[in-house]
């Protein structure tokens, strides 16, 4: 007995709080428990929703490359007057982080990476991979800013004619000095400055060119 009673005394000063402040603190952990499971159960969610969208645009990515790849090998022999491109993967493994090289070979040339050939050759064929997106995925209109300007005339005109075949179903509005894609267009638009200082913009329909010219 006495063994017992030295044993309480030894414990010290019984706190009377401890029942509402383990209540407290027992409340509280529940409450935290129970976020967890919700945050976890959220996190799993989302990660089988990431996996799927994963899936998803993967196999959207690689539709379209493919589509794009076949447009883009059709188109440039006749951008180029002959040749052969392609579109290549750097890591068909990993669609989601995978990089696109072309590799193109002109006439009379060898294949070879886009990066090794001459500037105009390089603008041709990144003019040749536009048109490729466009048959893939056509837009009501597009608007093109001297892209043809290191072009030579031969095929200046084969990027004219080009944009002529898409005119029943989109619009082409293209910035230029050369005379084979102002040929090719259906309307042309200038700025004048008749006087100093003061611009007129100027629009001419070539259907109607030949009533401007006067009779000789």
């Amino acid at each position: 007995m006495r063994l017992i009673k030295r044993t309480i005394e030894e414990l010290g000063p019984v706190n009377l709080g401890a029942i509402e402040e383990f209540q407290r603190v027992q409340t509280r952990y529940n409450f935290l428990t129970q976020q967890q499971t919700d945050l976890v159960t959220a996190k799993e969610t989302l990660n089988v929703t990431m996996s799927e969208m994963d899936e998803e645009v993967s196999r959207r990515f690689f539709e379209t490359f493919t589509e794009i790849k076949r447009q883009f090998e059709l188109i440039f022999p006749k951008m180029f007057g002959g040749g052969q491109a392609a579109l290549v993967l750097t890591d068909p493994a990993d669609l989601l982080n995978t990089g696109v090289d072309i590799v193109a070979q002109p006439p009379g040339k060898k294949l070879q990476n886009l990066l090794l050939l001459s500037g105009g050759e390089r603008a041709l064929t990144a003019i040749t991979l536009l048109f490729a997106i466009i048959e893939t995925r056509p837009v009501p209109f597009c608007i093109l800013d001297e892209v043809e300007a290191a072009l030579d005339e031969a095929n200046v005109m084969r990027f004219g004619s080009y944009m002529q075949a898409f005119q029943q179903n989109m619009q082409f509005i293209v910035i230029t000095h050369r005379k084979g894609t102002m040929e090719a267009a259906n309307v042309l638009y200038g700025v004048t400055m008749q006087e100093s200082g003061v611009s007129k913009l100027v629009s001419v329909r070539l259907e109607e060119a030949d009533s401007l010219v006067p009779n000789s």
